[in-house]
């Protein structure tokens, strides 16, 4: 009998979108597939700020658990919520072509507020990230966490009283529920590997391994090695406001990094243009950059209040 490709997901919208669109790819192939959604805690915990979780994996460690446990045979993931040193025995399959990267700010009834330097915004977010860069650039802002699938969150503004709150541009695009109210925060640099989706498969599994090989984007690939290298050399996770952003044009990568204290008082950045031969090692060059120039103190910080 031919093997049936076991596709484990979350259970969400946007999850599952991402899952249909890795098994479109192995269908076009010819191969056979199910789809198997399981529970993350992630999922599950809709309370607990995620920086006070234990976060590293929490929303791929269920995934991962039953892909070693052959419940399923390839998992699939938000490439930024995968942990920078994956599980023994598990690999990437697959890094699909990224789609959008920006993070957009929906809000209530207009930005004019954004403009009134007087004026106390309350704003809601659950990434350390987006709070960190937010309150950078306005400091006098009110930050609110806010938890749950993309659908829980759009609920979750609607019903309270703030003036906005932030999420990744790609998961209201891609299941068709970004608000018209809603604008690209343009100056905001994304979480590393944000945008992309990943399939994850058991490293002994050369089936799977070959059958999403044809559709692994090498250019997503190099642009989210390189952020994903500099997110883990500076020993980041989702408690570490880090930001990076890396695309190619013209045979020459081009790198965006960031660090950020937890409260946006401090920052560092970092910027290159390097050909496409010499990309390697960029993500930990810049993140070494980063931490000479004061980073590894704010690092420092952040390990000890935890």
């Amino acid at each position: 009998m031919e093997k049936v490709i076991r596709i484990g997901t979350r259970d969400s919208q946007l999850a599952l979108w991402q899952a249909h669109q890795v098994n479109d790819l192995l269908t076009a192939q010819g191969y056979r597939t199910e789809l198997v959604p399981i529970k993350s805690e992630g999922d599950i915990d809709l309370v607990t700020p995620l920086y006070e979780i234990g976060v590293q994996g929490i929303f791929t460690k269920s995934l991962d658990l039953a892909l070693l446990n052959n419940r399923i045979d390839i998992a699939v993931h938000s490439f930024k919520d995968v942990p920078t040193q994956l599980p023994q025995q598990i690999v990437h399959a697959a890094i699909l072509k990224r789609g959008p990267v920006k993070d957009l700010l929906v809000y209530k009834t207009n930005t004019d507020f954004l403009e009134q330097p007087g004026y106390i915004a309350h704003i809601a977010t659950s990434s350390v990230r987006r709070k960190a860069q937010w309150l950078r650039k306005y400091p006098q802002h009110q930050l609110h966490n806010l938890r749950g699938n993309v659908n829980t969150r759009l609920q979750k503004l609607a019903a309270e009283s703030w003036d906005g709150a932030i999420f990744a541009a790609a998961g209201l695009e891609r299941i068709n529920v970004r608000p018209a109210t809603s604008v690209y925060l343009d100056w905001m640099l994304p979480a590393p590997a944000q945008g992309a989706v990943v399939a994850v498969c058991r490293e002994d599994d050369q089936f799977c391994l070959d059958a999403c090989a044809a559709f692994n984007d090498a250019d997503t690939a190099l642009a989210t090695q390189i952020e994903r290298e500099f997110l883990r050399t500076l020993m980041g996770g989702c408690t570490t406001p880090i930001s990076a952003y890396a695309y190619i044009q013209d045979h020459t990568v081009h790198f965006s990094g960031e660090l950020c204290s937890l409260d946006g008082s401090q920052f560092f950045s970092t910027s290159h243009e390097v050909p496409l031969d010499q990309a390697q090692q960029l993500g930990q060059r810049a993140a070494e950059e980063i931490m000479a120039q004061g980073g590894a103190e704010i690092v420092a910080q952040i390990r000890n209040a935890k």
